[in-house]
């Protein structure tokens, strides 16, 4: 005998309500954990991401020409803050931070031309934090949630690998102090 306001067909639909939360909460779960994504430094250093040899690990990626700049415009101010410590709280966290140009479709041609152009003119310091990658843009796009191919994804992974922030396009202080605020919790 049911419960007083128990219906055959409100238990089907708690019993569906209580499926889609335990399965949305493991699709959620999977979710939150970074892809692993492989590339090489200007240098010729295979790096896979995630590295988990630091506490935090700061992830940029562009995938289109377009939004290579805007990523570009991010060098500076992320190196000097997360890896050169410049600013008043930089030393308050240890950081691992990659920058990934994608090459996908017909701009894998550009891989190599790219990569010796970036060797002959970049900052040595931040060779190491530059990563090549040919990996296929789809499933990032899906497992990141990258939909606009025009604008740069910031990703800010905690020791396990787990996405605790992101952020998404042009450089802007607000965005690199709410990347820096992450690891300061």
């Amino acid at each position: 005998m049911l419960a007083e306001g128990r219906t055959p067909e409100t238990m089907v639909i708690r019993h569906f309500i209580l499926l889609l939360l335990t399965f949305g909460g493991i699709h959620l779960n999977a979710q939150t954990t970074f892809p692993q994504l492989s590339g090489e430094t200007a240098n010729g250093k295979t790096v896979v991401l995630p590295t988990n040899t630091k506490p935090w690990t700061v992830i940029g990626i562009a995938y289109s020409q377009k939004a290579t700049p805007l990523l570009e415009a991010w060098y500076e101010p992320a190196y000097l803050r997360f890896i050169a410590k410049h600013g008043l709280l930089a030393g308050a966290y240890d950081a691992e931070v990659y920058f990934v140009p994608l090459f996908v479709g017909l701009n894998k041609a550009a891989y190599e031309p790219s990569m010796k152009k970036f060797r002959q003119g970049a900052d040595p310091e931040i060779i190491e934090h530059v990563l090549f990658s040919k990996n296929e843009v789809e499933p990032l796009k899906n497992a990141l949630d990258m939909a606009d191919k025009d604008i740069p994804y910031f990703f800010v992974l905690d020791a396990q690998g787990r996405i605790v922030h992101r952020t998404k396009g042009a450089f802007s202080e607000e965005k690199l102090e709410a990347l820096e605020e992450v690891m300061l919790e």
